[in-house]
């Protein structure tokens, strides 16, 4: 499999060659050259296959020859040793639960699948490659955790400080070691643009092997599609295709989903359930992408204004919006919607949502009124309502159980290194 440059489609690479540097040298996210399709027979029959053998099927073709199939198991089984139950909330409605990693959340997936290709592909270089990534809350713990004391590889991870909630922060400064915490005094668009400039910066090419571990990587992009597989495999009713509500901020998450369903995977509809960051619906509405300044909220992992991955999910609809608007749709969800949504759910289906899938629930509701009556959707949990105690727990009026993983996190000393929102700084910094 080669995968091109969104951007120059003479600019190419294999797997390796994108895993390890992240993005092309125009700044193009990579993308694969064709999308493989899946016999129907598997589709099928998906439900005799282990999550590992569906695993192994849907990756194995962008990989290629980058790794061998023996070293392919052994890192899928590796990397994906977690359940993912699909929970039904009633008769139209159910929730994956794509929190039971080690870091609570479904970064998870991209995360430890990612750490253990890079790290099969620097055991034998000469020098260190250092990841740097931007997180708006969960990928930065994902990472953190996945990359934990991998030989050959550094981790730095920037985040917007007072943005990401206290657990959250606690997973990606408390490890140590080979993971540096940068808090930056901004956005989450902010770091993401400082990581994206770091990139092209030639200093920093001749002292770093730099490569990326955000969602614009294809070792952590791609993994992603194994949960929709897994989803529809614990389906009971497959008479008419689900819907999908997928929590939407940079959009890796749901292009990852439309990727799946291009090869083959049965789905009737994608929703981007978005919260006051609303780019992409207003698009939806108006065909103008227009970024705007990132606003604070409650289900602060998709605040981000100004999504990277949603050129990738034009590229999936081959830039035709015709196509686009016919299997995908956009809402926003205010913090007052998510909020009552919470407590709606836990008070009449005992059935507690973290913040960002209680906006997705919202917005597959909505949308299901619309629809059919026998027509079955599914929204993406996507972090351990934990994470968001200090929101959810007021709203509920009733204390969150706390996992074993995070008890053990909360008296650990937070370890960070302020930084200015400022290109200039980071370069000081990674220079010194």
């Amino acid at each position: 499999m080669q995968y091109y440059s969104l951007l120059n489609k003479n600019i190419t690479a294999n797997f390796k060659q994108a895993t390890i540097t992240g993005q092309a040298s125009d700044k193009g996210l990579f993308f694969p050259q064709y999308i493989p399709k899946l016999d129907l027979s598997f589709i099928n029959n998906i439900e005799n296959y282990t999550s590992a053998e569906i695993a192994f099927t849907i990756l194995q073709p962008y990989v290629g020859n980058s790794i061998s199939n023996s070293d392919l198991h052994d890192i899928i089984i590796d990397a994906f040793n977690f359940e993912t139950p699909l929970v039904q909330i009633n008769d139209s409605i159910f929730s994956l639960e794509l929190y039971h990693g080690p870091t609570l959340a479904f970064k998870d997936f991209g995360a430890r699948f990612m750490s253990r290709c890079l790290g099969h592909f620097v055991k034998n270089e000469n020098k260190k490659v250092t990841v740097l990534v931007a997180t708006s809350g969960d990928t930065g713990g994902a990472v953190a955790n996945g990359f934990y004391n991998v030989p050959g590889v550094d981790v730095i991870i920037l985040y917007p400080s007072g943005k990401v909630s206290n657990v959250q922060e606690k997973q990606l400064t408390t490890l140590g070691n080979n993971i540096t915490a940068l808090e930056v005094n901004g956005s989450f668009d902010d770091c993401q643009a400082m990581v994206k400039e770091a990139f092209m910066d030639q200093d920093l090419k001749e002292k770093y092997f730099l490569t990326s571990a955000n969602s614009i990587n294809v070792a952590r992009w791609l993994p992603q599609q194994l949960y929709y597989f897994l989803a529809y495999q614990q389906l009971k009713d497959k008479s008419i295709a689900p819907i999908f509500s997928v929590p939407s901020g940079n959009f890796g998450n749901i292009a990852a989903g439309v990727l799946a369903h291009l090869s083959g995977l049965p789905v009737q509809h994608f929703i981007a359930a978005c919260n006051a960051n609303d780019v992409v619906p207003n698009y939806m509405s108006t065909q103008n992408y227009k970024p705007q300044p990132t606003i604070p909220t409650i289900s602060n992992a998709m605040d981000v204004g100004n999504p990277s991955n949603f050129t990738r999910v034009l590229a999936l609809f081959n830039n035709e919006f015709e196509i686009l608007k016919n299997k995908f749709s956009a809402f926003s969800i205010d913090d007052v919607a998510t909020s009552n949504t919470l407590k709606y759910v836990y008070e009449n289906y005992d059935y507690l949502c973290d913040t960002h899938g209680a906006v997705a629930y919202t917005a597959l509701k909505n949308y299901l009124e619309t629809q059919p009556i026998n027509t079955k959707g599914i929204f993406l949990e996507t972090a351990h309502p934990i994470k968001f105690n200090n929101v959810i727990e007021p709203t509920i009026k009733q204390p969150i159980a706390i996992p074993e993983s995070i008890a053990n996190l909360i008296n650990k000393e937070k370890k960070s290194i302020s930084l200015n929102n400022s290109y200039a700084d980071l370069k000081a910094y990674l220079l010194q």
